[in-house]
């Protein structure tokens, strides 16, 4: 009499498994996945080697916004950098400010040290379905400015929402 109740608990927990694997596929493809910072480009918000949680769901149902931290799909690596200009917006660096549509951007996302090394360019209009993106260690970091060019929008595939790793860093990255 023990052994079919043996097989129905091992058939159940084989069925909890197999449900968990595939939750757990869906939710890393759909919803949300990690990503590795590497580099300095992102200090001092990030620091490389950081773990991050970036959601793939948000922009499903919006767009995205200045000032996100956002995940960028390119064939080799990744790259996590923040949103500065929109679609169809001039960008300008002058004087140590940064202007959109000829005005001043007054949420700089950085410290004035980073500002400080951020040379003059543009102004630069930023195309249709594409985004201006920079490090927030400027001085460094290659993005739209220097490398990275234009950021097309099936592109980003999410947005960092939380350091997960290391334990004692966890933060919310914006």
């Amino acid at each position: 009499m023990k052994e079919p109740k043996k097989k129905k608990e091992w058939a159940e927990w084989v069925k909890a498994i197999f449900i968990a694997i595939i939750l757990a596929f869906l939710l890393r493809t759909f919803v949300f996945a990690t990503s590795i910072v590497e580099g300095e480009s992102m200090v001092p918000t990030l620091e490389d080697g950081e773990r991050v949680i970036f959601s793939k769901i948000g922009y499903l149902f919006g767009e995205p916004e200045r000032g996100d931290i956002v995940i960028i799909k390119r064939p080799n690596k990744n790259y996590v950098k923040r949103i500065i200009a929109l679609p169809d917006e001039t960008i300008e660096m002058r004087e140590h400010q940064l202007y959109i549509n000829g005005k001043k951007l007054n949420k700089t996302f950085v410290s004035q040290d980073a500002i400080n090394h951020t040379g003059n360019f543009g102004p630069i209009k930023v195309p249709d379905n594409s985004y201006f993106v920079m490090g927030d260690n400027r001085a460094i970091s290659m993005d739209s400015r220097n490398g990275l060019g234009f950021i097309k929008r099936d592109t980003i595939i999410g947005k960092s929402e939380f350091v997960i790793y290391p334990f004692d860093e966890w933060k919310k990255t914006r």
